[in-house]
């Protein structure tokens, strides 16, 4: 489902989830990093080693939730954004998720946002409670408050023109399963489709509908798939794309072409010979 949606499965969810002790005793790191990809600042930046020591940049980061204190050092650094810090231990009936938010404006404390889930379907309303700017890594991170039903499908929220306050109380009321189709989002033009580049849905529309059907066209007229994760992620989702709109069967649709090597090396691997 990852490879196809780009959203991850309730299973891959459910592997990177502390135990329910660890989940009861305060916040917590939400690692949602589910591919190999060159990309370590979490591991490097944590201040009590709770991220461990990757061998290889490549690997997926592990997280060691004793160590962990939801201090979100780690979410404001990861250039990917798939990192949350979650707080289950209220027991009021609500829980908080803090995201990286990289728009403007910035919410407020107290306003009320819609709450948005991986698929960016809109799935209830959420209460602003702190906002922090970050100094070093210029990513402000936002915590909203919501039921404690919604706080491992809550990703995003989107703000509210009007500023209407909705009744907060109304959080606690516990929410009914969720069920999302493939028609919930309202502009899925405006969905990121390459994280590395910046690359929404819209692009790739545009491009497809101007004659670019190939992922190594759009590759090299858009720089989608160019980035760090090189196309692991939007590649196949480029190509989803593609068939839709052309009509064309998914299994034609060639892969954009990769150049060895395809992933980051250590310099020793190509000097080769010993140490001097």
């Amino acid at each position: 489902m990852l490879i196809n949606t780009g959203v991850p499965t309730r299973e891959q969810i459910e592997r990177r989830l502390p135990s329910p002790e660890r989940r009861a005793r305060g916040p917590y790191a939400m690692v949602e990093c589910f591919q190999e990809i060159p990309c370590n600042p979490c591991s490097t930046s944590c201040p009590f080693d709770a991220i461990l020591p990757m061998g290889d940049i490549n690997e997926i980061p592990m997280i060691d939730h004793d160590r962990c204190t939801g201090c979100g050092v780690c979410a404001s650094v990861c250039p990917g954004l798939a990192i949350f810090i979650i707080d289950e231990s209220v027991g009021d009936g609500t829980a908080s998720v803090t995201i990286p938010y990289e728009f403007r404006p910035l919410p407020e404390k107290g306003e009320t946002v819609r709450a948005v889930n991986r698929e960016g379907c809109v799935i209830g309303d959420a209460i602003v409670t702190r906002v922090l700017l970050s100094k070093k890594t210029k990513t402000p991170l936002v915590t909203i408050r919501v039921s404690d039903g919604l706080v491992h499908e809550v990703r995003f929220f989107n703000l509210i023109d009007d500023k209407a306050v909705s009744d907060a109380t109304s959080l606690k009321r516990k929410e009914e399963p969720i069920t999302v189709d493939s028609a919930c989002a309202s502009d899925d033009d405006e969905i990121i489709l390459c994280r590395c580049e910046g690359i929404t849905l819209r692009t790739i529309r545009d491009l497809i509908r101007e004659g670019y059907t190939t992922v190594d066209e759009i590759k090299r007229i858009s720089r989608a798939g160019m980035g760090a994760c090189q196309a692991r992620t939007c590649g196949p989702l480029i190509a989803a794309e593609i068939a839709r709109m052309t009509g064309q069967p998914i299994s034609e649709i060639q892969p954009s072409a990769h150049r060895a090597p395809v992933k980051p090396m250590p310099i020793e691997f190509f000097l080769g010979g010993d140490s001097e």
